[in-house]
């Protein structure tokens, strides 16, 4: 019950002291801010979110669909918003396993296959955001250095997922050949250096970690560490790989269920038609969040270049994906504030926008998750709380 209460309490507490913290600071200034607003805006941002709540019920239906599920735009658009709902409540985006429920509930689907479409999903919208970001860099003025590794990390890492699941699709087809080079492998490594794989595995990771370490504290040139620190990092990830090479001819439950998502994210995501549609709605919908912050800043009758409202936006929701809060409140505002001031905003009007930005989207998906509740009938409520206390037990949805 412990475990329960602190899992929602804690990051209930961190996003409220984030939030109190900001409001502290500058207010003195707020109620001057807030005299030079135009409501007016707060139109045109609300219905700016609306079609971007709609896009992306039609992507989502568009990835079902390659998963061999007819499910309507509205169903879709209703899944998504009762999930995120539940993510403004439960930390660790636990809602999102309230989606799979549901799925599975109306039509069918696998927990796999409702795992896996929210993979594909979470994907293509971390990448696209940091695209955009990566675009918008050169156009903005005195960025921090760790707004660089924020965007590129995710670009980075996007492409080695898709790497491996283009060399996956290869495994399967060669899996026995290549079980056997690997397994080679590894014995020769174990032979020549008298120590076991997993040995290697750690002392490459620890030097990684710590030229990593170092190079923050000393300030170094970013293309040495990159020189250093690459190679290190491929080889741990070598090691790692040899370390688990002949488990995916495991008939471990959970092995299966991993093999299986990949093979259905595989087939969701890499299809030349899937990858240019995921590609293009997504950063239509993320050009659609811009725009209403955009909208935003206009209400309080800021001049801010559009390049700094598009790395606001990128930079709030790359913090915001680390689930340290629900739905990322506290951190997205202070992400979105702080990107603000670089371009000279004032910090009492920045903490507005990036305040009033946030509110506005959780309250379109807190009213768009009500009305989807009574959309799918009253079975929702139970199974949300079903969901959430299965995850929060320790339990899991491998079975189905």
């Amino acid at each position: 019950m412990y475990r329960k209460i602190s899992a929602i309490v804690v990051p209930t507490l961190i996003a409220i002291g984030i939030i109190a913290y900001m409001l502290y600071r500058v207010w003195g200034d707020l109620l001057v801010a807030l005299e030079h607003m135009v409501p007016a805006y707060l139109i045109v941002a609300v219905a700016i979110c609306l079609v971007a709540w709609v896009l992306r019920g039609w992507r989502y239906r568009m990835i079902l669909k390659s998963l061999e599920y007819d499910v309507p735009v509205t169903r879709s658009t209703a899944c998504i918003f009762v999930s995120q709902t539940a993510n403004l409540v439960v930390p660790a985006r636990l809602g999102d396993f309230v989606r799979v429920f549901i799925l599975n509930h109306e039509y069918k689907t696998t927990y796999s296959e409702g795992v896996s479409s929210i993979v594909v999903e979470r994907v293509f919208d971390i990448i696209m955001v940091a695209l955009l970001g990566a675009v918008s860099l050169p156009f903005v003025l005195n960025v921090p250095p760790w707004f660089y590794t924020l965007i590129i990390l995710p670009i980075v890492a996007g492409a080695l997922f898709f790497a491996f699941l283009i060399f996956f699709r290869k495994l399967q087809s060669e899996e026995s050949r290549f079980i056997e080079i690997m397994l080679t492998a590894r014995h020769e490594i174990e032979r020549r250096t008298s120590m076991s794989v997993r040995s290697v595995f750690y002392i490459l990771s620890a030097a990684f970690i710590g030229v990593f370490l170092l190079s923050i504290v000393l300030k170094d040139s970013l293309w040495f560490d990159l020189l250093i620190s690459l190679p290190l990092g491929a080889g741990a990830i070598f090691m790692g790989f040899l370390l688990v090479t002949g488990k995916s001819r495991s008939q471990n439950r959970y092995v299966q269920v991993i093999r299986t998502m990949l093979g259905e994210i595989h087939r969701a995501s890499l299809t030349i038609r899937s990858v240019i549609f995921l590609s293009v709605s997504s950063l239509v919908i993320w050009l659609l969040d811009v725009l209403a912050c955009l909208a935003v800043v206009m209400m309080f009758g800021q001049q801010v270049p559009f390049a700094v409202v598009v790395l606001a936006i990128v930079i709030g929701n790359l913090v915001k994906a680390v689930p340290l809060t629900p739905g990322g409140v506290g951190t997205y505002e202070l992400s979105l504030a702080l990107t603000f001031e670089l371009a000279g905003v004032s910090p009492a009007v920045a903490t507005l926008i990036a305040v009033i930005d946030h509110l506005i989207k959780n309250l379109v998906t807190l009213a768009g998750g009500i009305i989807s509740i009574y959309l799918f009938g009253d079975w929702v409520v139970p199974s949300i709380k079903k969901a959430l206390s299965t995850r929060l037990d320790g339990g899991d949805t491998a079975e189905r």
